[in-house]
């Protein structure tokens, strides 16, 4: 694996920064983008330490910003001709926070989770295309369960602009919608992107301990809350592995368009008319997935509001929209 090039979202802290070292440990070059910068170098200096691996780099991005993307794919350009495995770890979930819209005017939870991810692919599609096994990886969560009711949709009007809806803005919900989003995504950029060789996939984090920095986010209301349910969460090292074992293992090489659960088991599409036995199954177990994120019709429609997302918006040139 020497010469293989990982690159990982939001790895400084939590389950990227696991990643981040145990890439590093097996000898890969590792580009680590994160939003802070100063917590990015420490956990850079951290894992150059453990590891013993020097070939570890920070690449400074915020993936809510369109144009903080652009200049970190630039560099990453510049520095490299290839690019062989790209993990979406980064995401933003704040318990307690009001409606918030990035500077792109998205809702920041859906531009960091769902349409940053989406950006940086189209933008490093060429590095990857360069690679002889180029895997990428979408962080999902076991929140997307919610979609198991049939009346759940993507709320598209809460998604740009100020908030519209009648009941108090939830957090929770957009997250939701935002992995939703990313899984289904998943589905369709697997088909688009295997003429390039590049194998697109996503895993169903069902929790991981979240570090004191973390936990120090939430608002005071819900800091308790989170300090007793972080008790109960594997530390984060459990899912870096899943993400070391599908982005590496000659076991994965070639299957794309899957959801994995926690077990590096692909999750099957819940069945059209589940029985009463089949719909217990959907939420107590990491067996099936909405069928949501299976549904043409819904794969083009998260497609199609990406892309207006951030073509629409102007703010790209030319031979960054090819």
């Amino acid at each position: 694996m020497d010469n293989r090039i990982v690159l990982i979202t939001g790895a400084n802290s939590g389950i990227g920064k696991a990643a981040a070292l145990q890439f590093a440990e097996a000898g890969l070059t590792v580009l680590m983008a994160c939003r802070n910068k100063k917590s990015g170098q420490q956990a850079l200096t951290e894992i150059q330490q453990q590891s013993g691996n020097t070939r570890v780099e920070l690449f400074e991005v915020d993936m809510s910003s369109q144009r903080s993307i652009r200049e970190c794919c630039k560099e990453l350009k510049k520095r490299y001709d290839k690019l062989d495995i790209l993990i979406h770890n980064a995401a933003y979930f704040n318990h307690g926070e009001g409606h918030r819209l990035s500077e792109d005017r998205i809702e920041f939870t859906f531009a960091t989770n769902t349409v940053g991810p989406f950006y940086m692919t189209t933008l490093l599609k060429e590095l990857l295309s360069r690679s002889p096994d180029a895997r990428i990886l979408h962080a999902s969560s076991t929140i997307i369960k919610h979609f198991f009711d049939p009346k759940r949709t993507i709320q598209w009007d809460h998604v740009t602009g100020p908030y519209k809806g009648e009941k108090p803005y939830s957090v929770y919900q957009h997250y939701c919608d935002s992995k939703m989003a990313l899984v289904t995504l998943t589905f369709l950029l697997a088909e688009q992107l295997k003429a390039d060789n590049i194998s697109v996939n996503a895993l169903q984090i069902n929790g991981a301990r979240m570090s004191k920095e973390t936990l120090r986010k939430f608002k005071p209301a819900w800091r308790v809350a989170a300090i007793i349910q972080n008790l109960y969460f594997p530390p984060p090292e459990k899912m870096a592995d899943c993400y070391f074992t599908i982005c590496t293992a000659n076991e994965f090489k070639g299957l794309t368009g899957k959801l994995f659960n926690h077990q590096n088991k692909v999750i099957e599409p819940a069945p059209a008319n589940p029985s009463k036995i089949e719909e217990i199954k959907q939420l107590t177990t990491s067996k099936f997935h909405p069928r949501y994120a299976a549904e043409r019709k819904n794969q083009e429609e998260v497609l199609k509001r990406c892309k207006e997302l951030i073509f629409g918006a102007n703010m790209i040139n030319n031979d960054e929209r090819e």
